[in-house]
């Protein structure tokens, strides 16, 4: 068994996600496509403070960017459609030629077996209300939740509407999905059939065994080398979904099991992936970017301890509101609390929290990402509150 030093590790992880590049002069459609393909999906969330988090995955590996490319490509006109919205690793935009191998999960979401219980009752006792919902979006066309509200909406996600939940199910089913995002982020839904490229959608539907070995393999090309677990997460598989997939893939030479310094659990290799004799750059990461989601996938590679303070009482955050690790080479050497002030033009890096063993020049070049992260914003200021030193 090949064994990897924490460092090889590192490297081929970082490598597989895209960094080590120079960021081109300029960023067409086709380095952020191949930048989504890459990594296999960008997740998504509302959370506003800086830029939406799908966005911030392409600026950390290419630079500054047209974010309208990204939309066109997510939510522009079917013809020129690359991406869909589907629940992968949480909520996601994936790229089109994925949607046959999510339908196993959409099927199984449809009879109910899976899915927050509230969701799940659609699929028997209220499958007329959902059907009543889809014939109105059949009939009328996209449609969101509060057109069909009539005024009776709730706010907050644990607050959704009887329509809300009804069109949850239906995405989760696969019936319909994302026709576009409106500027308040809220989505309008339209039949699959009508958004999905032709192309696509008409594509035969392989089996579930099948799709879960095609993602196993997709999690472990964007990963380099990873654990068992570290493929399941990627999008969100239970054990017995990936299981099978895993000594599948291992018999037909895609993954090669190593053993990384450090991991008590077994890992795999995946047969294309590079080892770069180093990665140089510098990336400011979203708190949903692949290389930091699974927390203690972090942990174990970086020796990094990150977690989300949103919803932690001010009084009691470690490091900030929105806080963003920042990668420098082939390390985490600090995180940035951070705030986009539209109103005033300016980028706010309320705190920076430098790991204890961050080399000399971390601020430096943290400072250049700052300043390349406030242009791309189109924010004239970055203003640096405290720096700290974090202790061991």
């Amino acid at each position: 068994m090949t064994r990897l030093s924490l460092k090889q590790a590192r490297r081929i992880f970082l490598a597989a996600q895209g960094f080590g590049a120079r960021h081109p002069e300029t960023v067409g459609a086709a380095h952020l496509r191949r930048t989504v393909d890459r990594l296999g999906l960008h997740q998504i969330d509302s959370v506003n403070v800086l830029t939406r988090m799908h966005y911030l995955p392409a600026f950390s590996r290419l630079g500054s960017y047209d974010r309208g490319l990204l939309e066109r490509d997510a939510w522009g006109p079917k013809r020129s459609r690359r991406l869909f919205e589907y629940w992968a690793h949480e909520a996601s935009l994936l790229p089109v030629e994925l949607h046959p191998y999510f339908r196993w999960r959409m099927a199984r979401a449809e009879r109910g077996e899976i899915g927050w219980r509230m969701l799940r009752l659609f699929a028997h006792e209220r499958r007329a209300e959902a059907q009543r919902v889809l014939d109105r979006i059949a009939a009328e066309g996209p449609l969101a939740a509060s057109e069909l509200e009539n005024g009776k909406g709730k706010s907050g996600w644990w607050e959704w509407s009887e329509a809300k939940l009804a069109l949850e199910w239906l995405f989760w089913s696969g019936q319909i999905t994302t026709a576009t995002r409106r500027g308040s982020f809220e989505r309008v839904y339209d039949l699959s059939e009508r958004v999905i490229p032709r192309a696509v959608y008409d594509l035969p539907t392989p089996d579930a065994a099948t799709a879960q070995r095609a993602l196993i393999e997709r999690s472990a090309r964007a990963l380099g080398v990873a654990t068992a677990t570290d493929l399941r997460d990627y999008f969100r598989l239970k054990p017995e979904e990936a299981n099978h997939a895993i000594p599948e893939l291992e018999e037909e030479g895609v993954l090669l099991p190593v053993q990384v310094q450090g991991w008590t659990q077994k890992a795999w290799l995946h047969c294309d992936a590079r080892m770069p004799r180093k990665v140089p750059g510098a990336a400011l990461l979203a708190p949903f970017d692949p290389v930091i989601w699974e927390r203690s996938r972090t942990e174990r590679l970086f020796d990094f301890r990150y977690r989300i303070e949103i919803y932690v009482p001010a009084d009691k955050r470690t490091h900030g509101y929105f806080v963003l690790p920042f990668l420098q080479d082939e390390a985490l050497t600090a995180r940035v609390d951070l705030k986009a002030d539209r109103q005033n033009g300016r980028l706010l890096a309320h705190r920076i929290t430098l790991e204890p063993n961050a080399p000399p020049d971390t601020s430096e070049r943290l400072e250049v990402e700052l300043a390349r992260m406030a242009d791309w914003l189109g924010l004239g200021e970055v203003r640096i509150g405290e720096t700290v030193r974090g202790e061991r």
